[in-house]
């Protein structure tokens, strides 16, 4: 059964398509910078080996090309004869989107009807800039296959599990009761995967206590007992907890404040300082690719080096602070683009833990983007790498509910 798998950003929409229930995956793509002067277009499938090869290449589209525009070149990418999977786009027989944020509304995966469109639209205040994006490409492709049936994968579904000392902010009740201002964690699929293939590696033990690290241009931990979320560092929006690629992470509240009447800023001034100037890129000035980091703070630049101290700070502090709250930690994950492929970063942090009985081995640790233990046999604590599949996680949602 053919699934189409679908990621809606406010500028972008990533797509792969699966061949289920073995959960053989087709192609994969990404439109990027829609709506502006520049959008482009990325389109892979596996060769004879499995390797993914970009058969389309930031292939630049007619500027201000939007969703709509995206979707009907999509279309006609996967029933092309030598870059696509299918005869006819009827073939699709189900759409899996993954949505921002669900509230507390939804704490699983579920099919989509009218009731749950409108839950989303509920949600829009919470998730301003996703949510309306993924409205639309569920709207588009009910337009466009017509009694599909389609299913919703909430961002937020999985740390629903939280506790309300997990969850709750020490404001004004009201502002819970009335706004629902609290804690919701993001990243959610991506943690429900690698944490369960954690308890796999652990030998599925019925009790386990975990901290999974997604960690990448968007950056978020959580702690995880028995399979549930206990806790997370992404709150109310996905603005945070630690740093992140262009995100500052938690601060001070009062900074808010501060700079907004300093330099005479609007509310959505600020948002845009914090969430898309701030973090790597705010403190290098000019970049928020981790690997031009990597390799600036090896050849000796101060602010690269900088960034490499805080982000290993604040990565140690947190994993420290769950283990603590969980009473105990039998793995360490790492995944996401930063998690999967900074070996030092990795190092840094398990010297910094040792404490804990944390031991790797760095000839393992070396290796990048690949499953494996790199602790040590008598590590008291199991260091996972695990390559995060959220894609694979919202086909096999579909597939179950459907």
């Amino acid at each position: 059964m053919i699934e189409l798998v679908i990621n809606c950003g406010s500028s972008s929409l990533k797509y792969t398509v699966f061949d289920m229930p073995e959960g053989t995956e087709l192609c994969n793509g990404i439109f990027a910078q829609l709506g502006t002067s520049l959008p482009e277009f990325t389109h892979k499938k596996p060769d004879e080996n499995g390797k993914s090869v970009k058969l389309i290449d930031k292939e630049m589209l007619p500027p201000m090309s939007d969703h709509t525009d995206a979707i009907k070149k999509l279309v006609a990418t996967l029933t092309d004869a030598k870059l696509g999977v299918m005869k006819d786009i009827s073939e699709v027989k189900a759409v899996g989107h993954r949505v921002l944020h669900g509230g507390s509304k939804f704490s699983g995966s579920v099919r989509v009807d009218e009731a749950v469109k409108e839950a989303i639209k509920e949600c829009i205040p919470l998730g301003p800039l996703h949510n309306p994006a993924n409205l639309k490409g569920i709207e588009a492709f009910e337009e466009l296959l017509p009694g599909v049936p389609q299913v919703a994968v909430f961002d937020t579904a999985f740390h629903q599990t939280m506790p309300d000392y997990a969850y709750m902010y020490a404001l004004p009740y009201k502002y819970y009761e009335e706004d629902g201002i609290r804690r919701y964690g993001f990243h959610g699929t991506s943690h429900r995967f690698v944490s369960a293939r954690c308890i796999e590696l652990l030998g599925s033990p019925e009790h386990s206590k975990i901290v999974s690290c997604h960690l990448g241009n968007g950056s978020s931990i959580s702690a995880i007992v028995d399979g549930k979320c206990l806790d997370t560092t992404m709150g109310l929006t996905p603005l945070e907890g630690i740093m992140m690629g262009t995100r500052c992470g938690s601060i001070d509240p009062a900074i808010v404040t501060t700079l907004m009447k300093k330099y005479n800023l609007t509310p959505d001034e600020m948002d845009t300082v914090m969430n898309k100037k701030s973090g790597m890129l705010g403190l290098t000035g000019d970049t928020s690719d981790n690997r031009t980091i990597e390799q600036r703070a090896k050849a000796g630049d101060e602010r690269a080096k900088l960034v490499e101290n805080i982000f290993c700070h604040q990565l140690t502090k947190y994993i420290g602070g769950f283990a603590a709250a969980m009473g105990g930690v039998d793995a360490i994950i790492f995944t996401g683009g930063i998690g999967e492929n900074n070996p030092q970063y990795r190092t840094r942090v398990a010297d910094k833990l040792a404490f804990l009985g944390i031991t790797i081995n760095e000839e393992k640790n070396a290796l990048r983007g690949k499953e494996i233990d790199i602790s040590t046999p008598d590590s008291k604590v199991k260091v996972f790498v695990i390559p995060t599949n959220e894609e694979l996680m919202i086909a096999k949602d579909t597939y179950e509910l459907l």
